[in-house]
């Protein structure tokens, strides 16, 4: 249980952080549609994605991995169906630039909107678990 709660706490927050990073991703009902969207990536998430990936395991061994994004977006897009205030409309960062390093402003629509923000949530999510540890 203890596990469920951590996972479901993590999930929402990534969700949130991702939303602040880039926009695209819309809550129609603010906070109440950000807590059942955790709840369902967190469903989707231990349950679903070990199918999707089991599923894809002969792209993701030809692409030795790559190809995992995918599947993370289609957990993502199931969420927006389950979730009807939950919508990911287009991804576009506004881009970043320090001493070290730049990164572009990017735009994308459509499918790869969802492999955008599945790579951004999957990034912040790793790191939050890793710092959970």
């Amino acid at each position: 249980m203890k596990r469920l709660i951590r996972h479901y706490a993590i999930e929402t927050y990534a969700l949130y952080l991702t939303s602040l990073a880039a926009s695209g991703m819309v809550f129609d009902k603010g906070l109440k549609t950000i807590l059942f969207a955790g709840l369902m990536l967190t469903i989707a998430n231990l349950f679903a994605k070990p199918v999707i990936n089991l599923l894809l395991l002969p792209v993701n061994l030809v692409t030795f991995g790559i190809f995992r994004w995918v599947s993370s977006a289609i957990t993502l897009y199931l969420v927006t169906l389950l979730v009807h205030d939950f919508k990911v409309t287009a991804f576009t960062f506004a881009g970043f630039s320090s001493k070290w390093i730049d990164i572009p402003e990017i735009s994308f629509t459509g499918v790869l909107a969802f492999i955008g923000f599945s790579l951004f949530l999957s990034v912040i999510t790793s790191f939050i678990f890793w710092l959970a540890k």
